[in-house]
């Protein structure tokens, strides 16, 4: 199987188009999203929309901690996140809302277990950050005993982590384009990165590629239009640093 992981797209529907062009490149014969569809970005119903679409010819989609405030936006501005909440939830269709609210929180399927954020209490929306992090979320991933490869997204950085011979859980920081061997003997944790809000100063898109047969992760970079999507953030009246954030990769 040739799995792309996208992850933090976040209402990009320029830099989701790039990627799936890249995956489908690649050879993607199958599409997986980690949550965090929706927020911040200009155009979260034709994310969705696109989204969806994929999901009916057999994408597999979990729920992000954006996708739920896009349902049920807070009554008070308290974090950035909120901050658009409420104009994402008026510019979704009710289709939309509820087939966000009926996405799970993990999804399993064979060696492979997807979830948004830690599969530690996934509900409660844990940074995997850490080594300390990634093996709570790898200790709770033995649930499923036939996972080999858990794979997150949220804290729109790209890192792997395996657990080494000793049992501890070893950091991997990989290059953007290098085919890595993931052999099905360890037990492999990966943050795929953010679609469509980069923060580590670099605006190119992120997402991940998984070849089971060959036993290789690799983690892309795309270039996009991120001028063109920050126009759209600004054209929408959302707060300019949604915008701005696009052209900086922060």
């Amino acid at each position: 199987m040739k799995l792309a992981l996208l992850s933090d797209i976040h209402s990009n529907l320029q830099a989701l188009q790039a990627c799936l062009s890249h995956a489908r490149a690649q050879g993607a014969e199958q599409f997986a999203f980690l949550g965090d569809m929706v927020g911040y970005g200009a155009q979260p119903g034709e994310v969705l929309d696109s989204i969806m679409a994929l999901q009916a010819e057999g994408a597999w989609v979990v729920r992000g901690n954006h996708d739920a405030l896009a349902v049920a936006p807070p009554a008070a501005v308290q974090k950035m996140g909120d901050m658009g909440a409420q104009w994402t939830h008026d510019q979704l269709t009710p289709a939309q809302r509820r087939w966000l609210t009926e996405l799970p929180l993990t999804h399993a399927a064979g060696n492979v277990l997807l979830v948004h954020a830690s599969i530690n209490e996934p509900e409660r929306w844990r940074y995997v950050t850490d080594a300390v992090t990634a093996t709570a979320s790898l200790d709770a991933a033995q649930d499923w005993p036939q996972a080999r490869y858990v794979f997150g997204g949220h804290v729109h950085a790209q890192t792997l982590y395996y657990r080494g011979a000793e049992g501890r859980l070893m950091p991997f920081q990989p290059q953007a384009g290098m085919a890595i061997p993931v052999p099905r003997h360890r037990h492999w944790l990966a943050t795929v990165g953010s679609v469509g809000q980069p923060r580590d100063g670099n605006p190119q898109a992120m997402y991940a590629y998984l070849d089971t047969s060959a036993q290789v992760l690799a983690f892309h970079r795309v270039h996009y239009d991120h001028g063109a999507a920050a126009d759209a953030i600004r054209r929408a009246g959302l707060p300019e640093m949604f915008a701005s954030r696009l052209e900086m990769g922060r």
